[in-house]
């Protein structure tokens, strides 16, 4: 297939460039000229330069390509204005997949985020881990990025009921090699392994390798049936925080941090992080918008798309394993 794919230099759309590669498919990839692209060093694909705001770049880039996969998205938890965002994530979204229905694309894979997924209640004392039909609503959306996304998979909905072929899949932690920003999980994991951690958020979430993600987008685009969402996770995935840095310790050998702060801690912290920004403009260490999602553990059920996509699942333990190993391979870690 001709697949086009906007965010291949992301760390699941990098990921995502190298499976169609290693798959025999012909990949184009939608980067901005400044996009860092050592994420797919490597891979066989074809560059165009641009942005997901130029209609006739993308009317131009997907003629003559089978599947489309929009990965590409401002993801950022504080910004001084966040109209660019929105821009990018509601009105690019509508730009691309619309571009995709004009270019005869048979398939169109939107990536969204379990942030649009309900979160887990508990029942009985247990959490329960939520699913694609669990109840949710706009009003849930606490932070302008998932509000972003939320709305954008509003616009992708609507484009289905116009006839539109879209499938929409909804990662959830992704870990695994090529997180070269990195990204805010990854850089967890780079921070444990630096020692700069001595406490942690009591949270959780769903752990997943970043390979069984990218799969699950080429799976999606096989077998998906149009207008569903399928989250893109590991059943076995549902870790606490303290559960995942037992098992990066008996991996690596650096001790886990062993104190859990009151959330009410980095609350404030948070508050008084936001109020410089303010007056600096640079970003805080640790947003407001973050710290407010770590009160909740991100627990969710992938088992719609393990019985109907065939989603691989790699042990969560082998995705921290490969995680901390491309890091300590590409200098990520403090000598």
């Amino acid at each position: 297939m001709k697949c086009f794919v906007t965010g291949g230099s992301g760390f699941i759309g990098a990921n995502l460039v190298h499976e169609l590669c290693r798959r025999g498919h012909d990949v184009r990839v939608l980067a901005r000229k400044d996009a860092d692209l050592r994420g797919l060093a490597g891979a066989d694909y074809e560059l165009l330069e641009g942005d997901i705001a130029d209609r006739k770049l993308l009317e131009a880039g997907m003629k003559g390509f089978d599947w489309c996969f929009h990965v590409a998205a401002s993801y950022h938890l504080w910004l001084p204005d966040y109209a660019p965002m929105y821009a990018a994530n509601v009105d690019g979204t509508r730009n691309v997949l619309e571009t995709a229905f004009l270019a005869d694309c048979s398939r169109i894979v939107y990536t969204s985020t379990v942030g649009c997924i309900g979160l887990p209640q508990e029942v009985d004392g247990r959490l329960v881990p939520t699913d694609e039909d669990t109840p949710v609503s706009e009003a849930q959306m606490s932070n302008h990025y998932k509000l972003s996304k939320w709305r954008a998979e509003v616009v992708a909905r609507e484009l289905v009921k116009r006839g539109l072929p879209i499938v929409i899949v909804n990662p959830s932690a992704p870990i695994g090699p090529r997180d070269v920003k990195p990204t805010p999980t990854g850089k967890v994991i780079v921070d444990f392994l630096n020692r700069a951690m001595p406490a942690y958020l009591d949270t959780g979430l769903n752990w997943v390798h970043v390979r069984d993600v990218a799969v699950g987008h080429i799976l999606a685009a096989e077998k998906g049936r149009i207008g569903e969402r399928y989250i893109l996770g590991n059943a076995e995935g549902n870790w606490t925080m303290r559960e995942a840095f037992a098992v990066l310790e008996d991996i690596t050998g650096v001790p886990a941090p062993k104190l859990a702060l009151p959330y009410f801690i980095p609350l404030l912290a948070a508050y008084v992080d936001e109020g410089i920004s303010k007056l600096t403009g640079k970003p805080p260490k640790a947003p407001l918008a973050g710290v407010r999602m770590a009160r909740y553990k991100m627990f969710f059920n992938p088992a719609k798309a393990i019985r109907e996509l065939g989603l691989p699942q790699t042990p969560p333990r082998q995705a921290l394993q490969d995680a901390a190993e491309w890091f300590r391979l590409h200098d990520y870690l403090k000598r």
